[in-house]
């Protein structure tokens, strides 16, 4: 039997361009097996991203004694210091490299080859790069490594622009927002499995470790074999395509219901909208003053993931652990990958009820209080031996609340603020901010460690603040709306030259839903 995903049933007042509809949005939806199926093999894509970001922690010490034998081969003498500190860094910022160039490519791949083949063709990239990482030790070459890391990381890119845009797609609205959370789970289970598999009594040895870089080629050939047996996105379908039959027959067989009427029709009123709209470019986006807020909404709200400090954690948590006093940091560490799954799956079930806006907020305070108290605890180490366990509950709580909203909810939120036209290059805009920020913390923090010492958390912790401010005035609430209620928002307030007011907006909707 369909799996029933639903709240209670109720009404939302939304204003929409000078008149007041009434949207439905919590009558059931059937979870219906082709929509799973289809969702489910798009987020492989999730899973890769989240793996790859992980993999390369666990067996530093290995690949750099890897690439001090390769050297001494070749030149026989060993591997200078900053010579071995320079491969390393490239092998692990040349991932982050890749992934802004290939986020910004999105809008090329699915304007051309729609969503669903855009996935399939990336995972070309995919094999390719496990191949070069998986052959590395083998041609004693860290050449072939770190273009193996560069290619994975095109991957990944496009990755985050492909599965959010398609899953966001396909979803009936009721349960968008439940479904688009599932891209941040494939994340942190990627992440997850990475930590584990990388256990030295696994594939974190010296002579597993090509498996483990390699293992992406597994994820890859699983998700080329069932992308064909998944449908094309209905959007992209009618609107881009203008295939209205096909369109239709892949809603009905997503829906369960040959009933589709609403969805064609909404579908059919954004068409129709788009055709003065017409197709938008990166270029025509960042000028429009029509684009500019929401544009602004969907940076920022990547930025809010990425400089909140949830990548110093993951990237630098063994050491932070070892300085809190931890005798196996690296179960720690999977610890905090355990959690920042369970906290995901927590997201998925409170998002559809509490909504986008409030949950990012909430997660946005609770980090900036739990990194204020890793930081007195990291302060007071020395003086009080059992604020090591304060340290840990704090870094634990920081990633639970980073995975109640500032994890999952920018990437299908920046999905929902853009119609047709504008979305991919918006994704593909608000992608490359997101690794861009992922880049710079990944290279600055340990440098900023060494100047801030305990207080390097005080940092995220103002901006933090800052995006808590912004997102109380500036994100609207998308839950229950369609993307044409959503954007006509920022159109009226933008043709009549104001800034589109989230706070007020809110305030409105709360009074007609209590669970707002």
């Amino acid at each position: 039997m369909p799996l029933q995903v639903g709240i209670a049933k109720r009404t939302v007042t939304t204003e929409n361009v000078g008149r007041r509809d009434r949207i439905p949005i919590g009558s059931a939806k059937q979870m219906t097996p082709q929509l799973m199926m289809a969702v489910g093999t798009a987020v492989i894509g999730s899973l890769q991203f989240g793996y790859n970001t992980g993999v390369i922690n666990a067996p530093q010490k290995i690949i750099e004694n890897f690439y001090n034998n390769t050297w001494t081969s070749r030149f026989s003498e060993p591997i200078p210091q900053n010579a071995l500190t320079a491969l390393w860094s490239i092998s692990v910022a040349i991932f982050t490299v890749g992934g802004m160039i290939g986020s910004f490519s999105v809008s090329f791949f699915v304007n051309r080859f729609g969503r669903r083949n855009s996935m399939l063709m990336a995972n070309v990239l995919a094999v390719i790069a496990a191949l070069l990482m998986g052959f590395s030790k083998l041609a004693s070459s860290w050449e072939l490594l770190i273009t193996g890391r560069f290619i994975v990381g095109l991957y990944s890119g496009l990755s985050t622009g492909f599965v959010p845009m398609y899953v966001e797609e396909i979803s009936p609205t009721s349960i968008r927002g439940a479904m688009g959370t599932l891209h941040q789970l494939g994340i942190v289970i990627g992440i997850l499995l990475a930590q584990i598999l990388g256990i030295e009594s696994i594939m974190g040895n010296g002579s597993l470790w090509p498996l483990l870089l390699g293992f992406t080629l597994l994820p890859a050939i699983v998700q080329s074999v069932l992308l064909p047996f998944c449908p094309k996105s209905p959007r992209y379908l009618l609107i881009n395509c203008n295939e209205e039959s096909k369109a239709t027959n892949v809603l009905v067989k997503l829906r369960g219901s040959a009933n589709v009427s609403e969805d064609m029709a909404e579908m059919k009123e954004e068409s129709r909208k788009m055709m003065a709209e017409k197709r938008v470019t990166i270029i025509e986006l960042l000028r429009s003053p029509i684009y500019r807020q929401p544009l602004l909404v969907a940076v920022m709200l990547q930025l809010s993931q990425q400089l909140s400090g949830i990548n110093a954690v993951f990237y630098y948590s063994t050491g932070i652990f070892e300085k809190a006093g931890v005798s196996e940091p690296v179960y720690a560490t999977i610890g905090a990958g355990a959690v920042n799954t369970a906290f995901t799956v927590v997201s998925l079930f409170v998002v559809e009820r509490m909504g986008r806006r409030p949950l990012h907020l909430t997660g946005l305070m609770g980090m900036a209080i739990s990194a204020v108290v890793l930081t007195v605890a990291m302060k007071l180490l020395d003086q009080h031996n059992w604020m090591s366990y304060v340290s840990i509950v704090s870094i634990f709580i920081f990633v639970a609340f980073f995975e109640i909203g500032p994890g999952p909810i920018p990437w299908f939120i920046s999905a929902e603020l853009f119609s047709q036209g504008p979305r991919p290059a918006a994704i593909a805009v608000a992608g490359f901010s997101n690794w861009s920020a992922n880049f710079l913390v990944g290279m600055c923090f340990p440098y900023v460690e060494q100047l801030c010492g305990a207080f390097v958390f005080i940092i995220f912790t103002v901006f933090l603040l800052g995006f808590f401010v912004f997102t109380y005035f500036m994100v609207p609430e998308t839950k229950g709306r369609s993307f044409d209620e959503i954007s006509a928002g920022f159109r009226k307030a933008a043709a009549g030259g104001d800034r589109y007011s989230a706070s007020e907006e809110f305030n409105t909707l709360r009074g007609d839903d209590p669970d707002l």
